[in-house]
């Protein structure tokens, strides 16, 4: 049958098409114009920066002055909450599985690294994966101080090992948790000088370094910003460090290095948001905390603490973030399962 030509039908046609097309656009158009909306609107209410250690230690330190160098490059609340518990597993998973929105980011130190390994080591859920965190920035990267309480006799490293030696177990020292970076710093120690001290692990930095004040324990491992008012004040005696050159704020105090001991330890502090975060948005974070560390108060306030700014920017920061967990991991491998203390 031959089809009759109808061209009223034809032009219906094309005027039916022409406004699906015109809605269709529209719609693109709204689509486009709301996202850029939402992106602009960042950040629009308080932003959280967790701190996954009690007040006192080098994650709280170093947040407290990003935090108020963020909050008046965005011209909008940024604060600092701690959360604390299991050498900082509580903090980082609850941040890891934070809505990815860009208002809870967290301020990590390497056993951001340490946590998941140890997980694997005893074949237990993990409290949170590495993947489930994206760097933002790192702010700081300083060597582990090994201090002794200014009243015990040692005057250096080999009179300490010597001592361990004749006393396994008997030797004490505070950290801020099973596996944490003070942890671990002293277990490095122990298994290249050959001894055994005894652990005394407590929920943060903050406590670690009270407990030595005290008296309560002999030695601790610390980040430099922590331990230097107390060396100052000449009530913590410092024997050596785990970087690769002397802390410029030590200058006579030698690393374990030149004395012999082939171990290199670094506290880092760095901003970590939940994987997930908009790319606009995590832009955004990453450009505020570039201008923070450039502003004269942050720079004034990490001299205070007389803590190095090291600042990488994220893709910098993930492939020093990459090395520097491969040489926890196999770290961890080497030292095995640890009987695990309760904590205090």
């Amino acid at each position: 049958m031959r089809e009759i030509y109808n061209p009223n039908a034809l032009w219906l046609h094309r005027q039916i098409y022409f406004i699906v097309a015109l809605l269709l656009l529209l719609i693109l158009l709204f689509s486009l114009t709301t996202e850029s909306s939402g992106q602009e609107s960042y950040p629009n209410r308080p932003i959280t920066i967790v701190a996954p250690f009690p007040p006192g230690g080098v994650a709280d330190l170093t947040a407290r002055p990003v935090a108020a160098a963020m909050e008046k490059v965005l011209k909008n609340p940024v604060v600092v909450v701690n959360k604390t518990g299991a050498a900082g597993a509580v903090g980082m998973s609850f941040v890891a599985n934070a809505k990815p929105d860009g208002y809870t980011l967290l301020m990590a130190l390497s056993s951001i690294s340490i946590i998941p390994e140890a997980d694997k080591l005893f074949d237990r859920k993990p409290a949170y994966t590495m993947d489930q965190l994206i760097p933002i920035a790192l702010i700081s990267a300083d060597p582990t101080i090994f201090v002794v309480n200014a009243d015990r006799p040692w005057k250096n490293v080999k009179e300490f090992v010597e001592d361990a030696k004749k006393r396994p177990g008997e030797i004490s020292y505070s950290s801020s948790g099973v596996y944490g970076t003070l942890h671990m710093a002293m277990e490095m120690l122990s298994h290249s000088a050959g001894v055994s001290l005894k652990h005394v692990p407590y929920a943060g930095a903050g406590p670690a370094l009270t407990a030595i004040l005290g008296g309560h324990v002999d030695t601790l491992a610390s980040g430099p910003a922590v331990v230097i008012p107390h060396i100052k004040a000449g009530k913590l005696r410092p024997l050596a460090g785990w970087g690769a050159k002397r802390v410029a704020a030590l200058p006579d105090v030698p690393t374990f290095k030149e004395l012999g001991y082939d171990i290199e330890f670094y506290i880092w502090a760095g901003l970590f948001a939940p994987r997930g975060t908009p790319a606009a948005v995590m832009q955004k974070v990453r450009e505020s905390v570039k201008q923070a560390v450039n502003t004269s108060e942050f720079k004034s306030a990490m001299e205070k603490l007389e803590t190095p700014i090291a600042y990488l920017d994220a893709p910098e920061f993930e492939k020093f973030w990459q090395k520097d967990a491969k040489m926890l991991a196999d770290a961890i491998k080497r030292i095995g399962k640890i009987e695990i203390p309760e904590a205090k």
